[in-house]
This record gives C-alpha cells, sequence and structure tokens, in this order.
C-alpha cells in the first residue's frame, strides 16, 4: 500500500533554449518561469519528481492505465504503484460510477439494447431460463 507523505512544495524550474531575436518582427519567444509545485516528492537521484496526487486521480478517472500514467508524471511504474494505489483506485471508481450513471440515463430514455444489456448484468437475468424449484412442473396426480 501507500506510505505515510506529507506532500511538499518545490519550485521547479524548467529550461529550454531562447533563441535571439535577429530582427525578425512577430511574437516574442517565450520566456520560462519557476512556478510552484505542489505533491509527493517520490522517487530517488536524478528520478526524484513531485508528483501531484490531484493529476494521478484525475487521470486514472479518465481510464489510463498504470504505464500511461507513469509515463505523464515521468515517474517508474513500480513507484507509482507503491505512493499512489489508493488514489489510482478511488479514480477508477468514480469512471465506473460515471458510466453506471450514463448507462442507466440512456437505458431510462428508451435504448432497449441497453435495458437488456443492464438486466443481464446487474440484475442476473438471462436469455435462457433455469430450472429452479420455482419453475418446475407441480407434481399432479390423478387420484381422487
Amino acid at each position: 500500500m501507500t506510505t505515510a507523505q506529507s506532500p511538499v512544495d518545490r519550485t521547479e524550474l524548467a529550461y529550454e533554449l531562447v533563441e535571439e531575436p535577429s530582427g525578425k518582427t512577430g511574437p516574442k519567444p517565450k520566456q520560462l518561469i519557476a512556478v510552484e509545485v505542489y505533491g509527493y516528492e517520490v522517487g530517488r537521484g536524478r528520478t526524484k519528481r513531485v508528483v501531484n496526487p490531484d493529476d494521478v486521480y484525475k487521470l486514472a478517472q479518465l481510464g489510463l492505465n498504470d504505464r500511461e500514467i507513469a509515463i505523464w508524471c515521468d515517474i517508474n511504474e513500480d513507484t507509482l504503484r507503491y505512493n499512489f494505489a489508493d488514489i489510482m483506485q478511488k479514480g477508477r471508481e468514480e469512471l465506473k460510477i460515471t458510466l453506471r450513471r450514463a448507462m442507466l440515463k440512456n437505458a431510462f430514455s428508451g435504448n432497449a439494447a441497453l435495458q437488456i444489456f443492464l438486466a443481464k448484468n446487474i440484475l442476473g437475468m438471462s436469455d435462457s431460463p433455469h430450472a429452479t424449484d420455482d419453475t418446475k412442473v407441480l407434481p399432479w396426480t390423478d387420484d381422487e
């Protein structure tokens, strides 16, 4: 699971080559500025990064897998799972809830195919009836 970490405020600088103006008109090159990042400090040495847990949650809520989230955050997949497993779980559960709401809304508006799908998957109904005690033929006797 996750270890107890406290969020860290850290100023990160990104560097980009800025070309000198050569007398051309038009928009000036963009200048980089220092920004503060709020999140958990994960990784070691050169791979140490500050990852915002809200970003991880939003990406998991969109349905991204662990590999895609790790690439986005520029960290190792194992580091992501170790530090953010519970946050990713919550995001993925929110995705499922959102999908269920959308499916139910669509089914209630009259989509017959979706109504059948939901009946089979949520209510446990099926196309072929199963022989249970409730569906067996009642015993009949002619002794009167």
